[in-house]
Order: C-alpha cells, then structure tokens, then sequence
C-alpha cells in the first residue's frame, strides 16, 4: 500500500485542521529578522524611503501570489510540494529542483542563524558560536515534533508580532519626522527600485517549495479559493509589514548593523521597546528556521527514497535533519558577517533558479493536467511519469538561459542588464518563457489517456493495461 510505503503521502482519512490556520504560519513565517533584511536591500543601493516602501509592496504583491497558489496544491494531492515536481520532471529528473530547494533551505537557516547571533550579541553581548548553537537546538526541537507543533507555534507567535509590530508602526507613523530626501518622488532610482522589487517577490516566491507542506493536512474539501486567500493574506500582510520596518530603519540608520539599527528606531519613538520588538522578531526567526529544517528533511527523504526505494522510519527522519542541520550551522560558523553582506546576491540567485519551476508546476497543475495526478504513480520509478521527463527539463533549461543577459547581481551582470544601468527583469522573461516551452512540449501529450491512467493507477489497475 502507498499509505504504508511514504510518510510523504496525507490519506483522506487523516486529514485534519481548519483552512484559516493557514494565515498564521505565513504570517509568522514571514514576520522576522530575516523579512526585516530583505527590506534593506534598495536603500543599501542608494534608494529612498517612499520608492522603496512602493518597491516592497509591489514586490510581495507579485511574488506572493505564485507561493499562495503552490499552497493551493497540498490539499488536492496531501503531497510535499517538491514531491509534486516528479510528473512534470520525472522520477529522477526532480532531483535537479529538488537541489535547488536544498540550497534554498540550508542557505536561509545558515542566514538566520547568523542574524540571530548578531541579535543576541547587540542585546546580551555573548559569543556568536554559543547563540548559534543554542538557536539552532531550540529551531531542531520543533522540526522533530513536526507538523502539528509548528501550526500551533506560528499561531502563538502571529498573535505575539502582531501586537509588537502594531505598537511599533503607531509610535513611527506619529513620532518619527523624516529627512526630506527620503520622501522625495523625482529622480526615480530605477536600479534600487527593480532590486528591491524583485529581491522581496524573490523572497515570497522562495516559500513556494514547501508551502504546500503545510497545507497537505487539511481535509480534500477545502476550495482552491479559500486556501490561495488564506495564505495569500498572511504571507503578503506578513511580509510586507515586516520588510517596511527593515525599510524605514534602513532610511533613518543606513550606517548601524541591522538589528543594532532596528532596536535604535524602537528607542527612538518608545523608550525601552528595542528590546522586546527584537525578541519577538527573534521568536519568528526560530519557528521559520523549524519549517526550512522540516522542508529540508523531506527533500532528503524524497533524494533518498528516489535514489534507492526504501520505507522511511523515524530513525531516518532524524537523520536527515541532523544532515540538514550540519550543513546550515557549518556554513553560519564559517560565513560570519560575509554571508549577511550578501544575502541581497542570494535572494536573486534563488529567484533565478525558482522562476523556471514555478512556472512549468504551475502550467502543469492547473493547464496542462488540471490538477489530475495519480499520487501511487508519482512513487513509482517506473511509473508512468517516466524517470526523466524531457518537457519539464527543457523547459527549465531553456527558461533559465533565457534569463541569463538579464541576470544583475554581485556575481554576474548580463549583458541587456548592464545595458539596462544594472536593472534585474530576469523573472519577467523567465517565466512566461519557461511557460511557453513546456506548454509547447506538452501540445502531443494525450492528456484524456493521461487522466485514466492515473484514475486507474489509484485505484489498483494497470495504467498501461
């Protein structure tokens, strides 16, 4: 039985959980120091504060929406969502997305690791090495219990950051007097616009290879609407809130080190609410450091299952995490304040990497087979979605070439981008290229023969018979 064979898999009769929960674990997810840093990418390139405000906002708005339709998914398949890759990339050919997600998932922990010694540091002073450790124990301890604890940990925290984040944008909005240069509208500052705009729909979009997992649970019934608007509210209000105070103190501190610079700004309109503000951030930063280790370890288990077909046990589930959390913390130890210093570079190679995928899922689940997969199947190395799946792997490859003259970051400049004064579009090209390919490689699928063989595979029958 499938049931048997992976813990990946949600049967109908366990699911369980209501479809609102969903607002809090993006909520939370997103509400942290990490979100904080993202905000702080267009001024740091010479952005002022209204430009970058509007930047922000529009940036979540685009990216958030691919990541809360990913969410949509869990509930009609009870699938991880990289799992999910395997009909449109093959058996094995999902390994390649798959490395992606693992570099998105160590790369994010190893960040959040640093920033939450760096907050330690500027509250308690202390070693970075001690914090380190002790951050990562605490983010380890949710991802082992799992699932269940991590919704109700998001929830207790979302109530937590709200009422934080509400007192702190009151006292700012009333007490803060602007310098005059950060709220002027000519000379628009296309390259910091474009960075920070896509540096935060980067960031959103980076939630979609796990978003579903956490939707996975919920009963079959829940409505495609309701679970898009659900993660849709929490993720884009989350983000954009969070990213704005990295925004704000970004324009009032552009010198201070980004936590001693939040807890200045929280002084500044309310004696003492440094402190507090940046505990309650640091609490968001442990729960979504739990979700990248919970993620990682299912992507571990799906290399390893995929790799050699084996059942998964605990013991196993515990080993990936101890893998994963050994690579993140390694590369935190040995990064130092280097790795903090280009995160901006990081968000844009995750947004290079992740526009072709999005694109080929989603054309997938909702054009291509309208959401008609045989889940026993996508388990099956000699299944009927093949080992490599050339539509899907061309596709990306062709997407993400595609791209390649419009890539701007601190490790490579393409040609139209230096043309263009430094401006990144590379996710406006990607993704209807990648689109459009795979729509074309599809053209001679049977896609009626397609759906009875998955209707007949779930069902026990031969697909081929």
């Amino acid at each position: 039985m499938l049931e048997k064979r992976s813990i990946d898999y949600v049967p109908i009769a366990e699911r369980h959980g209501k479809v609102w929960h969903l607002w809090p674990v993006w909520f939370s997810g997103d509400a942290h120091l990490a979100t904080i840093a993202t905000g702080v990418v267009g001024v740091a390139l010479g952005g002022n504060l209204i430009w970058m405000s509007l930047a922000v906002i529009l940036g979540c708005a685009f990216g958030t929406f691919f990541m809360a339709v990913h969410s949509t998914q869990g509930p009609q398949l009870g699938l991880p969502q990289m799992i999910q890759s395997r009909p449109q990339f093959g058996y094995r050919g999902a390994l390649l997305v798959w490395a992606v997600a693992l570099l998105a998932f160590i790369g994010f922990n190893a960040f959040n690791e640093i920033l939450a010694a760096q907050t330690v540091h500027s509250l308690y002073g202390g070693g970075y090495t001690v914090t380190i450790l002790v951050f990562t124990a605490l983010s380890l301890l949710l991802a082992v219990v799992g699932y269940d604890l991590i919704h109700w940990a998001q929830r207790v925290v979302a109530y937590l950051l709200i009422a934080a984040l509400l007192v702190f944008t009151v006292f700012v909005l009333t007490q803060v007097n602007f310098p005059a240069q950060q709220l002027v509208l000519h000379n628009f500052p296309a390259v910091p616009f474009l960075a920070q705009l896509f540096a935060a729909a980067s960031y959103q979009l980076s939630w979609s290879i796990y978003v579903s997992d956490y939707s996975r649970y919920l009963p079959r019934n829940v409505s495609v609407k309701q679970s898009f608007w659900w993660t849709y509210v929490g993720a884009f209000i989350g983000g954009t809130w969070t990213m704005l105070v990295g925004t704000v103190s970004a324009a009032l501190y552009p010198k201070l080190e980004l936590a001693t610079g939040l807890r200045a700004l929280a002084d500044l309109v309310l004696p003492g609410f440094g402190k507090p503000l940046l505990l309650c951030s640091l609490l968001g930063l442990i729960t979504i450091t739990s979700l990248n280790f919970y993620g990682a370890s299912l992507t571990l288990l799906s290399v390893a299952d995929t790799l050699k077909p084996s059942a998964p046990t605990l013991t196993k589930r515990l080993l990936t995490l101890a893998v994963a959390t050994l690579l993140a913390t390694s590369l935190a130890l040995i990064s130092s304040h280097h790795f903090v210093e280009k995160f901006g570079d990081f968000l844009a190679i995750l947004l290079y990497l992740f526009t072709p995928w999005t694109a080929i899922n989603l054309v997938d689940f909702y054009w291509v087979r309208k959401g008609h997969y045989s889940v026993r199947e996508i388990f099956n190395p000699k299944g009927m979605y093949g080992l490599w799946n050339w539509r899907g792997l061309t596709a990306y490859g062709v997407g993400f070439v595609a791209m390649m003259p419009f890539f701007s970051s601190g490790l490579y400049v393409g040609p139209v981008a230096e043309a263009l004064g430094g401006a990144d579009i590379a996710m406006l090209v990607g993704l209807p290229v990648s689109a459009i390919v795979y729509l074309w490689a599809c053209r001679s699928l049977d896609l009626e023969g397609d759906r009875r063989r998955a209707v007949a595979a779930d069902v026990g029958l031969d697909p081929d018979a």
